[in-house]
């Protein structure tokens, strides 16, 4: 009888050293959050999922939260280095805490097996903490948190990157060339995440994989109705619970509407749906000069321009802006000399009936702002040296912005502490309420990536904001500039409603200094005879 149950062990310890699903649905233990420690029963998505995982070598999944994909992992992990010799598996993800829990997983996993099937696989641990498991076989399984060296002197049998849309992307970049090599001789990858917005790496790798045949990435995207127990009561359910910017982002496995981008992603949809078009015409040595109307002489325009050095990752860029209806009608982008630049500037300017020309000055923006001072363009915007009037409009009035002494100006827009948040705001005002017409994509792909990290917003790793910080520096000045003109029109007639004239003027009353005098409300009468000259 003892032989009999023998053999059954063996055949018993066989079928899961041979199936991952079969050992897992029969002998690993879960922590479920409301029905305790329970067998890992899968569903129907989870056996799927576990299948890519054991048929191919490097698996990418999109995913809904809770879902049980990481503790699938975790289970799979298991499986891996139980039934397996000197396999080295690598748990990589934002934070070692994060990653650290994964490894519990199969740790709580591990410590609920029975007896014969860790004697049978010589797979008893001899090293067992929060960061590892090491067992006897020579396999193990640790945690360790993202850094551009992780792994890199590992010899991998496979890495799992946890939540990989949240980690920064220069340490997922340099961590995924330091581990690749090692895995290329038959090593396994595992990178999960829902989604964190566009332009990632994760996000990169995801849509590389999904849209290029024989990538060596197997794509598997699950939102949250695969679930058997989910229907559109729970997803109802988490709008109310995390708003509905976040609960897009944690259950519908959709790029654009996830991450921390600056504008909202349905705002983003909105405008490429509805404003975006080709242009009618692509112009410039490098054909990245685009226009979408040509100068109208009967509008007032505004071009607004972010300098580069011409020779680096940034570009130069420039918008053409109609002043009223703020209607995006020419815009370029490139590599260009910051002097050539200027006299494209000033060239374009002028044809666009000698449009308010905006240049931000940091730095190399004065060697843009110089061939258009040389040139002599007479509708070049100055800034107030003070960055703490700059900031705000109605200090400008108070300090007598049409009266203003040269002295006190600077040519260009100054980018500031105190300018840069306003602008910004400019943007996402303009966008969330509709009331400005995008028409390039270059443009709003930026806005896409243009993202809060930490409370700066910026762009997002790897890529440019040329365009939107141009764009932005555009706004702010369309509505600051017509605002201060608005109320020095109105500040004029009031002025002149405060002209005492008595009698009928005709030629000969020019002598009469009576007729013509201003009330300056301190005590002193000025003399505006000159009105008359």
């Amino acid at each position: 009888m003892a032989l009999d149950l023998k053999q059954l062990i063996k055949e018993e310890y066989k079928k899961c050293a041979a199936s991952p699903a079969y050992f897992i649905k029969k002998y690993c233990y879960i922590q479920h959050p409301q029905r305790g420690k329970i067998l890992f029963g899968l569903y129907k998505f989870q056996e799927e999922a576990l299948f890519n995982l054991s048929e191919n070598d490097f698996n990418i999944i999109l995913k809904s939260r809770q879902l049980g994909i990481s503790t699938l992992t975790a289970a799979y992990a298991l499986w891996l280095i139980l039934f397996n010799n000197d396999k080295n598996v690598l748990v990589v993800a934002t934070k070692q805490e994060v990653a650290k829990n994964l490894v519990l997983k199969v740790r709580v996993m591990y410590d609920n097996l029975p007896s014969w099937i860790i004697n049978l696989g010589n797979a008893n641990s001899v090293e067992d903490n929060k960061l590892s498991l090491r067992l006897t076989n020579g396999s193990q399984i640790k945690a360790v948190a993202s850094t551009g060296d992780s792994g890199r002197s590992e010899a991998l049998s496979m890495l799992i990157i946890d939540e990989a849309a949240f980690i920064e992307e220069n340490r997922v970049s340099a961590l995924w060339t330091s581990t690749s090599q090692t895995l290329a001789t038959g090593g396994k990858a595992i990178v999960l995440s829902t989604p964190n917005g566009t332009g990632n790496w994760f996000h990169k790798m995801y849509t590389d994989a999904e849209t290029t045949p024989n990538h060596k990435f197997k794509t598997l995207k699950l939102p949250w109705y695969v679930h058997p127990e989910r229907d559109s009561l729970w997803r109802k359910e988490q709008d109310e619970l995390l708003g509905p910017r976040m609960a897009a982002q944690e259950c519908d496995c959709d790029f654009s509407t996830s991450g921390n981008t600056v504008i909202a992603p349905e705002i983003l949809d909105f405008y490429g749906q509805t404003f975006i078009k080709e242009p009618m015409e692509k112009r410039g040595f490098d054909g990245n000069y685009w226009i979408w109307e040509a100068p109208n002489f009967s509008k007032n325009y505004i071009v607004c321009a972010d300098v580069a050095r011409g020779d680096g990752s940034d570009n130069s860029a420039f918008h053409v802006l109609e002043a009223e209806t703020l209607e995006q009608v020419a815009e370029y982008k490139g590599q260009i000399g910051t002097k050539d630049f200027g006299n494209m500037l000033y060239g374009v300017a002028s044809e666009y009936n000698d449009a308010l020309l905006v240049i931000e000055n940091a730095n190399v923006g004065w060697a843009a702002i110089q061939p258009v001072i040389d040139r002599g363009y007479k509708n070049l915007y100055y800034s107030l040296k003070d960055s703490v009037l700059l900031s705000d409009p109605l200090m400008h009035l108070k300090k007598g912005y049409d009266l203003k002494d040269s002295s006190e100006m600077i040519a260009g827009f100054t980018t500031s502490t105190k300018t840069r948040p306003m602008m910004i705001g400019k943007l996402e005002d303009y966008m969330r309420n509709k009331e400005v017409f995008i028409r390039s994509k270059r443009l709003l792909d930026e806005i896409k990536v243009f993202i809060y990290k930490g409370s700066k917003p910026e762009a997002q790793s790897g890529y440019n904001d040329d365009l939107v910080l141009a764009f932005c520096i555009g706004l702010w000045v369309r509505d600051t500039a017509l605002f201060m003109r608005q109320r020095g029109i109105e500040l004029s007639k009031s002025a002149l409603n405060n002209v005492q004239v008595t009698g009928v003027y005709n030629s000969n009353d020019y002598n009469n200094h009576n007729q013509f005098i201003m009330k300056t409300g301190n005590n002193r009468d000025e003399d505006i005879r000159w009105l008359l000259k």
